[in-house]
């Protein structure tokens, strides 16, 4: 229901959630409500017509009453549904406990998870205790446990909406930018950078992070975020659709012509590295079975496992590198980021999706496979701007320090203090910002002509 609110209602965040939980929470309500009024006694229902009651006198006044235990049984069961899976809107740009959870995962930050997972429980055991304590002051008569039970559901419901209304004062106060981003800790440690560099300019930017690449870009293209970072390869496979890979230069000039005509973004330009998607294998792996390229795993693919990220397996990218190498895999296997290194680590798979900035290649000393036929298309990160961000020249100005500044080097150092030494992403964004323009760009980046 999340995935598909997004499409059906073009926008991400708080609406398409709540339609989708609302929906979702029905299921365990009408099921129990038709329970229980089925389970009425028959002789109940006789005697009640018998009395000259109406079908509507009946429902209201016999069957609903007798089947209220159930009824708020299921209210029960939909209230815990519905707190457990409102941890997943985070993937569609809702902010929720599930922020907690999947930043955590991919950061490992065990103290996130744990506090986003631990305030999911204890807030649906508060809210399926104060709708039992409801039950009660109903079956009682009683006023203190019905007020009890009301001030109790303002104080969750006040709670939660507070931050909202706290975002939306501060929002009037100064200009409001939403900085996007995926699941994996490069994201993060940009989306952060990003909001940091604009709150610095003046601006009131706040970060939804940990949305799927198709689910962000549409968000874009609406305008329910401002500006995030994506992948030439990415957008040219995925969202163009394109098959032939030209040269870097070429890709990255008809890409930046073709969002602005298709979808009115604005591609501010490319910050300096390139984050392309790769096959690894563990080092003494490789060795013994004498794999070091992607056309060498071909012929031993039919014994070995895979592993990769949640998208991977349905990207154009993987049917390339299929359809090139003719790769069989004996076991396909889908992992958060953070756990398919783990994963190769323990022997679970034998070959990952890797990308080329992650700091834990060499930290579990993975040997990237060489793509000789040039499969996979150049994955330059590049900075993208919705239609009406792209018009503000504030904006742009406050952002174009990042366009041709950040090296793969100092990228995958910053990528490497969240995944191999456990900082935050705070402290790794604070050093990608102190080593902004250390390395110049490869080439010049020359805008076609409008």
């Amino acid at each position: 229901m999340l995935a598909l609110m997004v499409p059906l209602l073009g926008q991400i965040g708080f609406l398409p959630a709540l339609i989708a939980l609302v929906l979702y929470s029905m299921l365990p309500m009408i099921r129990n409500t038709l329970t229980g009024i089925l389970g009425v006694d028959p002789a109940i229902t006789e005697a009640a017509r018998g009395m000259g009651m109406t079908q509507v006198q009946m429902l209201f006044r016999v069957e609903i009453p007798l089947a209220a235990p159930v009824i708020i049984a299921g209210i029960r069961t939909a209230t815990v549904w519905v707190v457990g899976t409102a941890t997943l809107s985070t993937p569609v740009g809702a902010t929720s406990l599930g922020n907690y959870i999947f930043s955590g995962l991919q950061t490992q930050n065990a103290a996130a998870v744990v506090v986003g997972c631990v305030a999911a429980a204890i807030l649906a055991i508060i809210l399926d205790q104060l709708i039992r304590l409801m039950e009660l002051a109903a079956l009682k008569r009683s006023r203190p446990l019905a007020l009890t039970a009301a001030v109790g559901l303002a104080l969750v419901i006040g709670g939660g909406i507070s931050p909202l209304v706290m975002q939306s004062h501060a929002d009037a106060e100064r200009p409001s930018v939403v900085v996007g981003s995926k699941t994996f800790t490069e994201q993060y440690i940009l989306a952060d950078v990003l909001t940091a560099a604009l709150r610095e300019s003046g601006f009131s930017a706040s970060a939804r992070t940990g949305m799927g690449s198709t689910v962000l870009f549409d968000a874009l293209a609406a305008g329910s975020i401002d500006c995030y970072v994506d992948y030439t390869g990415t957008l040219w496979a995925n969202i163009m659709k394109r098959e032939d890979i030209p040269s870097r230069r070429l890709l990255l000039q008809e890409l930046t012509a073709w969002l602005r005509e298709e979808y009115g973004i604005v591609v501010l330009g490319p910050l300096g590295f390139e984050n392309t998607y790769a096959l690894a294998m563990s080092g003494s792996r490789a060795q013994e079975l004498g794999i070091r390229s992607m056309a060498d795993l071909s012929s031993a693919a039919p014994v070995l496992r895979i592993g990769s990220d949640y998208e991977f397996f349905t990207r154009p990218e993987w049917n390339a590198l299929v359809g090139t190498y003719k790769l069989n895999f004996a076991e396909r296997r889908s992992f958060d980021p953070t756990l398919m290194y783990s994963a190769i680590e323990e022997g679970a798979v034998d070959v990952i999706s890797a990308y080329s900035t992650d700091g834990r290649i060499a930290s579990y000393h993975l040997v990237v496979l060489e793509d000789p036929e040039q499969a996979l298309p150049p994955y330059d990160a590049v900075l993208l701007l919705s239609r009406n961000a792209g018009s503000r020249a504030d904006l742009t100005s406050a952002l174009r320090q990042f366009i041709h500044s950040i090296s793969d080097s100092v990228m995958r150092q910053a990528n490497k203090l969240v995944d191999i030494d456990g900082e935050p992403v705070g402290k790794a964004a604070t050093f990608l910002r102190s080593h902004v323009n250390e390395q110049p760009y490869p080439y010049t980046y020359q805008p076609p002509r409008r």
